[in-house]
């Protein structure tokens, strides 16, 4: 059983107990985790459409002279695409490395085909060098730094290409 898998199970798990949990006491049902559905089109398509939005969203702040959003904008029009993905196959998330291991769970076993790299964007990175362009780690720094420009126009082109890149393939994914 790969890293992955053992981690998507343990996300379903942890869903359930939460929701138990949440029945136990009266409360509303709510996770942070993976719950395993039926496949849901039409999910897929509104995630699809807030992954389009926050694309639009990396160019809006930009123009509007708040660019350091502009990060947040990318980071979660990945997410997102991640999400429309999860739908389509029947999943639904509350938990960020949960989506996480769920798309090299369905990148491993073959139902699903992109490029590394789009997992890694939204990934912690161990290593000091690669953690200045990982989508996460610019969002953070941006969203809870003091800086409100990003001076570096490259990296929000780069981070659009890799948005536009992503919504591509995940439409490719969710409509066939």
């Amino acid at each position: 059983m790969s890293q992955a898998s053992k981690h998507v199970e343990w996300c379903l798990n942890k869903a359930m107990k939460e929701i138990e949990e949440c029945k136990k006491l009266g409360k509303r049902q709510k996770h942070r985790g993976l719950l395993k559905n039926n496949p849901d089109l039409e999910e897929a398509k509104k995630h699809l459409a807030k992954a389009e939005h926050d694309l639009d969203g990396i160019t809006k702040f930009r123009e509007i002279g708040f660019s350091d959003w502009s990060m947040s904008a990318g980071f979660y029009c990945i997410y997102h695409n991640f999400l429309a993905i999860a739908a389509k196959f029947g999943y639904e998330s509350s938990n960020q490395t949960c989506t996480i291991a769920l798309m090299r769970f369905l990148k491993e076993t073959g139902k699903i085909s992109f490029d590394e790299k789009f997992i890694e964007a939204l990934e912690y990175e161990e290593l000091e060098e690669s953690k200045e362009n990982s989508v996460i780690e610019l969002r953070e720094d941006y969203t809870y730094g003091v800086q409100i420009t990003v001076k570096d126009e490259a990296k929000i082109n780069e981070l659009k290409k890799i948005c536009k890149e992503l919504i591509d393939i995940t439409k490719e994914i969710i409509y066939k």
